[in-house]
């Protein structure tokens, strides 16, 4: 017991395995009741035992394994893993299960096999079952038979494949165990319950006794399609759903199903294919053709013995069909023909559709031969051809069946009838369409009239099928014609043909439930086929095929049975309105003027032939009102235009009686129900007077009238027709126009293309010119519709006609038919001819090819014409191919019947000789085009073997395969492609080629087709077995088409197909599958036809395509197909496009290769840069040669076959260099269009195009260059980055072509190089283009030396590499050379330096020899320019290669960068140049001298050597420019999240972390931050940021910049995030600027471009709109007020005053923009008094030189705002006033002082200030409170100025003493007139001040300033900005009292007249230069608050003129500071100071 319980503690999995059996037995009992337990079938339980379900069958114990059964199938019902065990379990059971004596235990083994298949995993069970059978012991066998029976019974044959099974039956009949054999027989019950018929023939060989007891067995069985009993999971839903019907009482669904599982099984399938061919007697084709029709028949009977096999393996019959046919057509003996007929039965019956190809060649011969009287032979001929029949389809051999039906003989007659009666049987209306209906009803017609009765009884017959097959609405339009009797006759049989079928499974049954074959042989038989024993068969198999695959292929071609009718009650409405119409009796005179006179007045009708033209008139008169008033139904149309043709009648003489005449017919043609019996009467007349001056227009109305309610087509004929039956020219002319505009108003549906055409022909030839001109132009508007293939008519006219028609052409290209106006109502409701005409466009329309004359060329194609191309000489067969062609060009067009010519061809498609191959090709091209869409006929036996060729290892010979398939596509539709194996059997083939040429074609045609036939399904095994293809491009392919087939089968169709594959590949394909499903484009749609308007909608739609730039587009017009498709293809394009990557090609090109429709780089994520680390990595060669070795090559190649499509690797790797110039072609066009491609490839393109410079070819070379220079335009255009690798590998290559001997080519290169300037940085290239100067060859030497002067002149002396000094040195080693142009070169370079820079140049160069030295100073001179002309220089030459530098933000497409730091550098660089170009104005870049201009790639090469080039300049202010460069290499290493373990290297993990700010991923970037901001906050680790400030401020702004441009615009982005990325960003830069330290190393092109990130974001309105939008721009605010006050105040006022230059520039720039940089500069200059010492002037005054540089004064006032000046004027005056005349000593870095309008400026405002020499009057600028001069006597001059202000205030002369006071002012400029204003009112004050301005303005000419321009105006004057008291003054516009300001600046002055100190300052300026900046500390402190209302306040002032309060008092307004005014609370101001101040906030 022990033991017993050591196994009880343990868990149950582990009982399970236990060795002891009881262990176990305990084991699976409680893992029985584990199982029933479990609810959740997906419980992670069930996993535990997975692995030991096996042993639980499997157990050794009979008793434990019983348990384990049970256990087992409890667990197999419920765990979801169950399926996992499938195949180990179920052969468990059959090995260890059904060999037990126990019947439990069996039966529990068959439940689990049974559970197992419910669950969906039936294959792998019958799998392991059939497994079973191969087992000795018999027991197994028969539980393994019984198991497969029971589930059959159970499933059903839908779930159980009955193939195998059969496949096994003989065997097991023939076992030794009678069990087996019992077994076997009951298994055989149960599938013949399922399959009825379809099991006899592979069970014909067993044992006759077992036969016979099946047979009897079989009998018994009930007739009922059984059902199947259980369902599997997945319908275990539909079980209910069925359920629920039965019990309702329906079981449709189950007659669905069964629909669905009888064809599944076809005895044909059941069978084996058997190869006969290599059976067929040795001698046959000899004794065949021997004399003695023994011998023959010898030969014949051996085949009959061959075809009897029921199933033969396709192969190429192609000889054996034309021994029989030959025998069959030409044989004298009868018996031989019966006998061949009955070969070519069993070799249809045994190919099926494989035989389809031969039909075409056979059915004319068969038909034919038809006039054999002898019964056998008609039956033997009968049975052959509905063989036939079954492997094809009619529209296939209808030609040649509507050609037979012609013969004369009437035997022949009667079987081609009785023929099409059968076939007619085994279509549907789907597969019967109008389009074939129309002519086999008019061949059948004739027979119906025919003399002999037989062939009149065959005719009815087939008649009466097609009635029964597609109805009555469908044929009668054809039968309009048919008397009573005859159409009774034709209904009868009608009739009869339903008895007949309803008798015996007739076509309803057919139709929908498919029934097997009986029915079919007895209906066979019933039309004349007795003995089809043998056919019967096979026969059911097409023939369920037929429907299901026809049905879908008419609607493609736009002739579905429904287009053109208006639904069935317009159709019957027509009809019966046709059928009145047409048989509207002619009425005789008599009657009709009896009916004329009810309707008419009776003066009216007496009156019509009056002599009298007045009275006739009036009559007309009369008779208008008359039919005005009358009623539709009751006019007699007919009658009433009778009376109007009694004489007189047409021949009226009198114009305007025949006017009204010509009216009246109009009239009655548009009001009543016009026939066309009645528009003959008038027709004639009409035509007659068409071209009388007077009448013609009247007779027009009345044709378009006619036209109108007879339609266009009938009435078009007839008038054509009696114009040219005239001889007047003038009529024929006429009515070419009148039919010219009628076509443009109706449309041209429905007309008679041909017969026009004749008439056109006649017109064509006329002397007459007019006649001539207007039939040209009706061939205009004709060509609108028809298009190009209409030209066909007119080949054969005279040159000079034809060039006329072409030229009518031409105007008409491009231009789309007008959409129709008239005739669309009258259709939709009475169009009387619309049954028939509705439907003509899809045959006019479509087959406009098809009225031309077609040749007949059989005749030509000769038994030697045939031996000649089979010739075994590849000359001869060249001479037969090239007859071929030229028989084809001279026919222009053929009918279908080519005799011997395809099988001859098709032998030519696998020539070993490649030409012959393509001529073939080309042979087969034209044939399609030639034959138009009778090709259709020939695609199985000549378009498939085409296909073949797409295997081809030649790219022309497949590319010229694929555009023949394209071709014959074009004509035949797909439909025939698709069709039977052959597509899926050439798929099948393993050829890499053949495979993804196939799947491309079919890519791009399966999305253009409503409907595929559905043997499109047998190509998905191969297309599976393609998507695991060992070549990537046809898995690619694969893929590509992959949702197309989907599109078409349907996800389920294609999943179930998965099953037949491995486990693995099973999954792979169902993730495709999966994919595939998620990007299926939608079907296309069907082409719009709406029925009310036939010719309106349908019409253009058809003719169109013809237009359109198709490839001899003969073929576009031929169906309806083109237009839509090519619609279609394009809309399916951007699905495709989404779904695949990949373009859907929609080419209409033929000659394209498919293949070359795809991109042609492919962009392969982060290839490029895995290749470079792969050279880093010295994983692959360095691209580094003298001369290219083979291993370069083949690296490149292998490298490019990831990205580039295999087509164009195969031509750039070509030996041939013509290929190479397609290549090159192929890039070019593709450049534009693949951007992303090529730069994705970039690096091997431009490592491929260093191959072809060691071309010797120069057409490449030249080729190449040219590909170049577009190239590199297009990345500069991109703003791309070339990167080091591609550099490298490529300029020193192309820097050897510079050398070339050849001109042109040195001029390219060198045009490249300039252009590679764009993408790649100068300096950059300078030390690869020194490099070339050490070249053998001189000219290289000497061009490259010429470049490096243009990179000199163009980018400065920083390009010079590694320093100027160096790069001299070596240059001038050159002067010495020995080759002239190098020397010359050597020294135009240096002069060009010199030019740059002056006298520097010898230092550089260092020592020369005296020669040399002497050669270089000659040149300098005698270039006479001077280093002041350098800066002009350079504006010229810049434009040329700096300017179109631009870049941009787009910084994923930079190339990846060599470390992080550097990446930073290059992405700021780029945001550099942007910044600049977006300026827009080259000015402002050029303006810039160039000490000062930032030089980037300075920058970019950490390069500091400036000072040798500048001495004069003091280098440390430059530094400030170049900080950038001081950024560390980093080491990338992991991020830690904090600081304190990284001592060892914290500068690279800084810079780590900094990089990670600028990431595009906003996670990233915040982590970064949230990092970097924790250091900012500890004081002791923040240190460890220095000298990394730059660097995360430019990552900083980069990031800002990323979020305005990407991430504010992604829809998808959550805005929370950003709000989130902002916050983080501001957050660390408000911690920044709180540490003074590091917000001091901030440089300024980095300020500048924050505060322009800053400002950017403040004015972003897209974040104010965000919740917490508002609260971001706050703290920006914040942000930028610590930006301002914290940071070098020097960089920072100098990055405003850039930045606001900029600003003003850019045209693109807000104005709100330039607003905010202005307001920030005024917050600087309030800062400027506490920060002027420790500012470097000398730099601010540089900026501000620029400045005015590039805005002078006049370009300043120029501007919408007045802000710009007054901001620079008050920086100015401010730095003045804080200075003093020192400032002038801060001019050192402006090189031309006395050219600077800043000197100029700088000493006008000094000069104010000093006053005049020695006066002691004070000048007060501001305010101009003058002071008069103490010794002047002031009561003489208060009574003047009381007289002047006396006539100011009287309204009669205010103007002379405002001129009075000026003057005066003027003479006194210190006089005093505050007193006089001080107690005026406010309004007065303004106005003397306003006035005294406008006067200075008209003396002094200076209008250009606006009067309320603030203070601009008293700048003007006085040349000092407005301090304090001006903008104080502000605040308080309502008048009253100013500001403490002004008395501060009064107390100033006071307190130095008395001598007290003002000052701080140590050296004390002279008193008057104090005086005349009085008040600035106040300009900073108490007023500059103020300045961000200035702007409304303006607007307001312009608003309100008459009130204009300026806010600056000029200086007449000086009463207001007088001391007198001391009544000011300055309390109480400075309280209103506080509110405005915080208001402000």
């Amino acid at each position: 017991m022990g033991d017993d319980s050591e196994w009880l503690k343990l868990p149950v999995d582990q009982k399970c395995e236990h060795k002891l059996w009881k262990a176990r037995l305990n084991g699976y009992e409680e893992a029985l009741k584990i199982f029933q337990k479990i609810r959740d079938e997906k419980s992670p339980e069930w996993s535990k035992f997975l692995g030991l379900i096996k042993k639980f069958v499997t157990d050794s114990n009979a008793v434990v394994q019983l348990k384990g059964l049970e256990a087992a199938l409890v667990y197999v019902e419920n765990a979801h893993v169950a399926g996992k065990t499938t195949g180990e379990v179920v052969s468990g059971v059959v090995s260890k299960v059904f060999n037990q004596p126990k019947a439990k235990a069996k039966e529990l083994g068959i439940e689990i096999c049974l559970m197992y298949i419910e669950i969906e995993k039936g294959e792998t069970v019958q799998e392991e079952l059939l497994k079973g059978l191969d087992n000795k012991n018999p027991k197994i066998i028969v539980a393994c038979i019984e198991t497969l029976r029971k589930a059959l019974s159970e499933f059903g044959s839908k779930i159980i494949l009955l193939k195998p099974i059969i496949k096994v039956l003989p065997k097991l009949f023939e076992s030794r165990d009678k069990g087996v054999r019992d077994e076997a027989k009951l298994i055989a019950v149960e599938i013949y319950r399922w399959i009825r018929d379809v099991l006899r023939p592979p069970l014909q060989n067993i044992n006759s006794v077992q036969l016979k007891e099946l047979e009897e067995e079989w009998v018994k069985l009930p007739t009922g399609a059984p059902k199947p009993t259980r369902f599997l999971r997945s319908q275990q839903e539909l079980q209910a759903k069925l359920e629920q019907q039965q019990s309702a009482g329906g079981d449709a669904e189950g007659g669905g199903d069964d629909g669905d599982e009888v064809p599944q099984i076809d005895a044909y399938e059941l069978l084996e294919a058997v190869e006969i061919l290599s059976k067929l007697p040795k001698d046959f084709y000899d004794k065949i053709e021997a004399k003695k029709w023994q011998e023959r028949k010898e030969a014949l009977e051996a085949v009959e013995v061959l075809v009897k096999n029921p199933k033969l393996e396709a192969g190429d019959y192609a000889d054996l069909v034309k021994a029989l046919k030959k025998v069959v057509g030409k044989d004298t003996n009868v018996m031989l023909v019966a006998l061949a007929a009955k070969c070519l039965t069993g070799l249809a019956v045994g190919l099926r559709k494989k035989f389809g190809q031969y039909a075409g060649h056979v059915v004319p011969t068969i038909l034919e031969k038809f006039k054999e009287k002898k019964p056998q032979v008609v039956q033997a001929l009968q049975e052959a051809i509905d063989a036939i029949f079954l492997t094809t389809t009619l529209q296939n051999i209808s030609e040649d069946v509507l050609a037979v039906m012609d013969n004369k003989n009437p035997t022949i007659k009667q079987q081609t009838s009785l023929f099409i009666a059968r076939s007619f049987r085994h279509c549907t209306a789907s597969t019967l369409p109008k389009s074939l209906l129309k002519p086999f009803c008019a061949g059948l017609l004739k027979h119906i009239n025919d003399s002999a009765p037989e062939v009149r009884d065959a005719a009815f017959e087939a008649l009466g099928t097609a009635l029964k097959v597609v109805g009555e609405k469908a044929v009668n339009p054809f039968l309009v014609d048919v008397d009573k009797l005859k159409l009774d006759r034709i209904k009868e049989c009608s009739e009869k043909v339903e008895l007949v079928h309803g008798k015996k499974a007739g076509l309803a049954a057919e139709k929908k439930e498919f029934k097997p074959v009986p029915g079919r042989t007895a209906s066979s038989g019933a039309a004349g086929d007795k003995d089809t024993k043998d056919i019967s068969v096979p026969k059911p198999g097409p023939l369920k095929k037929a429907p299901a695959t026809k049905a879908g292929g008419p609607p493609k071609k736009g002739k579905p049975s429904a287009p053109g009718g208006a639904g069935s009650a317009g159709n019957k409405n027509k009809k019966g309105l046709e059928t009145k119409e047409i048989v509207e009796p002619e009425l005789s005179i008599e009657v009709c003027e009896e009916k004329a006179s009810a309707v008419l007045p009776t003066t009216c009708i007496q009156l019509l032939d009056s002599s009298n033209w007045k009275e006739r008139l009036a009559c007309m008169e009369e008779f208008q009102k008359a039919v005005e008033l009358m009623d539709r139904t009751e006019m007699p149309c007919q009658a009433l235009v009778r009376m109007l043709a009694k004489k007189p009648g047409w021949k009226e003489t009198n114009f305007q009686v025949m006017q009204m005449k010509l009216h009246i017919v109009a009239l009655i043609a548009q009001k009543g129900n016009f026939s066309k019996t009645s528009a003959q009467i008038v027709l004639d007349g009409l035509v007659d007077k068409i071209g009388d001056v007077k009448c013609g227009n009247n007779a027009k109305e009345a044709m378009t009238a006619i036209a109108e309610a007879c339609m266009l087509p009938w009435t078009a004929e007839q008038v054509m027709s009696m114009a040219f039956s005239q001889k007047n020219p003038k009529n024929q002319s006429e009515t070419l126009n009148w039919l010219s505009n009628a076509i443009k108003e109706f449309g041209f549906s429905g007309l008679n293309v041909k017969a026009f055409i004749s008439n056109v022909k006649t017109a064509l030839a006329a002397t007459n010119p007019a006649v001539r001109t207007s039939a040209i132009t009706l061939l205009g508007v004709m060509y609108l519709y028809v298009g190009p293939s209409l030209r066909m008519f007119f080949e054969d006219e005279k040159p000079a006609l034809l060039s006329q028609i072409d030229a009518e052409f031409e105007k008409m290209q491009g231009q789309s038919p007008p959409a129709p106006t008239r005739g669309i109502s009258k259709h939709s409701t009475s169009g009387t001819d619309e049954g028939e005409d509705g439907e003509e466009p899809d045959d006019g329309g479509n087959d406009v090819v098809d009225l031309l004359p077609r040749t007949e060329i059989s005749d030509k194609i000769t038994s030697e014409l045939v031996s000649k191309i089979g010739d075994k000489n590849w000359k001869i067969r060249k001479e037969g191919l090239d007859e071929v062609a030229g028989i084809i060009n001279e026919a222009k067009f053929i009918q279908p019947n080519i005799g011997e010519l395809p099988t001859a061809l098709k032998g030519r498609l696998n020539d070993s000789n490649k030409i012959l191959v393509q001529q073939t090709l080309n042979i087969l091209q034209q044939l399609a085009v030639a034959m138009g869409p009778n090709i259709k006929q020939h695609v199985k036996n000549l378009g498939i073997p085409i296909i073949t060729v797409l295997g081809d290892s030649k790219n022309n010979v497949r590319a010229a395969a694929l555009a023949t398939v394209n071709a014959w596509a074009e004509q035949t539709g797909m439909k025939e492609w698709l069709e039977g194996e052959d597509l899926s059997e050439e798929l099948k083939r393993e050829n890499p080629f053949l495979r993804q040429e196939l799947l491309g074609w079919l890519a791009e045609k399966l999305p253009t087709l409503r409907s595929t036939p559905t043997d499109l399904i047998l190509c998905v095994p191969h297309l599976y077995s393609c998507l695991e293809d060992r070549n990537g491009d046809v898995r690619k392919k694969a893929q590509d088409a992959l949702p197309f087939f989907m599109m078409h089968l349907g996800y389920e169709k294609m999943a179930k197909a998965t099953g037949k594959l491995k486990p693995t590949s099973k999954d792979q394909v169902l993730a495709m599958l999966e994919k595939a499903k998620a990007n299926m484009p939608a079907k296309p749609a069907a082409p719009a036809k709406p029925t009310s308007k036939p010719m309106g909608g349908s019409a253009p739609a058809k003719f169109q395509p013809a237009s359109a730039p198709v490839e001899d587009s003969v073929s576009s017009t031929v169906e309806l197909k083109p237009d839509p498709k090519k619609a279609k293809a394009l809309g399916v394009s951007s699905k495709a496009k989404s779904a695949q990557g990949k373009k859907v090609p929609s080419k209409t090109s033929l000659k394209e290769d498919e293949d070359k429709s795809g991109p042609i780089f492919i962009v392969v994520p982060n290839g490029k840069e895995q290749r470079i680390k792969d050279e880093k990595g010295l994983k692959v060669l360095k691209w580094n040669f003298t001369t290219p070795r083979d291993e370069y090559i083949e690296q490149l190649k292998t490298q490019m076959s990831s990205c580039v499509a295999k087509w164009l690797q195969d031509e750039m790797f070509h030996s041939d260099f013509q290929h190479h110039n397609k290549a090159l072609a192929v890039m070019v066009d593709h450049l534009e269009s693949e951007k992303e491609g090529v730069i994705g490839c970039l690096d091997l393109i431009l490592k491929w195009l260093t191959l072809r410079f060691f071309d010797t070819n120069t057409s490449v070379l030249m080729k190449a260059l040219e590909y170049l220079k577009l190239l590199f335009t297009l990345l500069s255009e991109e703003e791309y980055h070339l990167t080091e690798n591609e550099a490298s590998s490529f300029i020193p290559y192309l820097i050897l072509k510079v050398g070339e001997p050849k001109d042109v080519i040195r001029k390219d290169v060198r045009a490249i190089l300039n252009r590679m300037c764009l993408v790649y940085p100068a300096s950059k290239m300078f030390p690869f283009i020194m490099e070339g100067t050490k070249s053998k060859n001189s000219k290289q030497r000497a061009e490259c030396l010429e470049e490096l002067g243009c990179l000199v002149e163009s980018y400065g002396m920083n390009v010079c590499q590694p320093t100027p000094g160096k790069a001299l040195k070596e240059i001038a080693i050159h002067i010495g050379d020995r080759d002239n142009t190098v020397r010359n070169a050597a020294l135009n370079t240096i002069v060009t330096v010199y030019n740059v820079h002056g006298d520097q140049v010898f230092k550089l160069i260092g020592t020369l020899s005296e020669k040399d030295m002497s050669m270089l100073e000659e040149r300098i001179k005698r270039s006479a320019k001077r280093p002041s002309a350098a800066p002009v220089k350079q504006v010229e030459e810049k434009p040329q290669r700096a300017q179109s530098i631009s870049s941009n933000a787009n910084m994923l497409r930079k190339g990846p960068a060599e470390d992080m730091s550097s990446k930073l550098k290059i992405m700021y660089r780029t945001y550099r140049i942007q910044a600049r170009s977006m300026s827009g104005h080259p000015e402002a870049a050029q303006m810039v001298r160039r000490e000062f201009q930032l030089d980037l790639d300075e920058i970019e090469n950490d390069n500091g050597t400036v000072q040798c080039e500048m001495p004069e300049l003091v280098q440390h202010k430059l530094d400030d420019i170049f900080e950038p460069v001081l950024i560390p290499e980093p080491k990338i290493r992991a991020v830690s999240p904090h600081f304190d373990d990284m001592h060892s290297n914290t500068a690279s993990t800084i810079n780590f972390i900094i990089s990670q700010v600028a990431s595009g991923d906003i996670s990233t970037s915040i982590q970064a931050l949230t990092q970097i901001d924790e250091v900012l906050r500890q004081e002791d680790k923040a240190e460890a940021m220095s000298g990394h400030i730059d660097q995360f401020l430019i990552a900083t702004f980069m990031q800002l910049r990323l979020i305005y441009n990407t991430h504010m615009a992604d829809e998808k982005l959550e805005k929370d995030e950003i709000i989130k990325l902002y916050s983080c960003i501001i957050g660390n830069m408000i911690s920044l600027f709180q540490i003074e330290s590091l917000a001091r190393e901030a440089s300024t092109g980095v300020l500048k471009d924050l505060m322009h990130g800053l400002i950017t974001l403040m004015l972003d309105s897209r974040i104010e709109d965000l919740e917490e939008g508002q609260q971001v721009i706050r703290s920006v605010n914040l942000l930028v007020v610590k930006v301002l006050e914290k940071s070098d105040q020097t960089n920072i006022l100098s990055a405003l005053l850039v930045l606001l230059q900029d600003s003003l520039l850019a045209t693109a720039s807000s104005p709100k923009f330039s607003e905010l940089v202005m307001k920030c500069l005024w917050r600087m200059v309030r800062l400027l008094p506490d920060t002027i010492n420790s500012i470097n002037l000398d730099r601010i005054l540089l900026d501000i030189h620029i400045f005015m540089k590039v805005f002078p004064k006049e370009k300043l006032k120029q501007c919408k705002s007045e802000f710009p000046i007054r901001t620079l004027k008050t920086l100015l005056h401010t730095l003045c006033k804080l200075k003093g005349p020192k400032i002038l000593d801060h001019l050192t870095m402006i090189d031309n002082k006395n050219e600077s309008e800043l000197e100029a400026h700088l000493c006008r405002m000094m000069k104010h200030s000093m006053d005049q020499s020695g006066s002691k009057s004070d000048k007060e600028t501001e305010k101009g409170a003058s002071r008069i001069d103490e010794k002047s006597s002031k009561a003489k001059v208060n009574d003047f100025l009381a007289e002047i202000f006396k006539k100011i205030g009287s309204k009669e002369n205010t103007k002379e003493g405002l001129a009075e006071l000026y003057e005066y002012k003027k003479k006194y400029s210190d006089a005093d007139i505050e007193p006089f204003l001080k107690n005026s009112s406010q309004f007065f004050q303004s106005y003397v001040e306003r006035g005294l301005r406008v006067i200075e303005m008209e003396r002094e000419g200076k209008g250009r300033i606006p009067t309320s321009t603030g203070i601009s105006s008293q700048v003007e004057v006085t040349c000092v900005p407005a301090p304090t008291s001006t903008v104080s003054s502000i605040g308080n516009t309502n008048g009253e009292e100013v500001g403490p300001s002004v008395y501060l600046e009064r107390l100033k002055i006071l307190r130095q007249r008395c001598g007290l100190d003002n000052t701080k300052q140590d050296d004390r300026p002279p008193l008057t230069s104090l005086l005349s900046k009085p008040a600035v500390p106040t300009v900073a402190s108490s007023t500059d608050m103020l300045h961000s209302k200035l702007s409304q306040l303006r607007e307001s002032r312009e608003q309100h003129q008459h009130s204009d309060l300026d806010s600056n008092q000029s200086h007449s307004s000086g009463t207001m500071t007088t001391s007198s005014s001391s009544t000011a609370n300055i309390d109480d101001l400075k309280k209103r100071l506080e509110r405005i101040k915080s208001s402000r906030k």
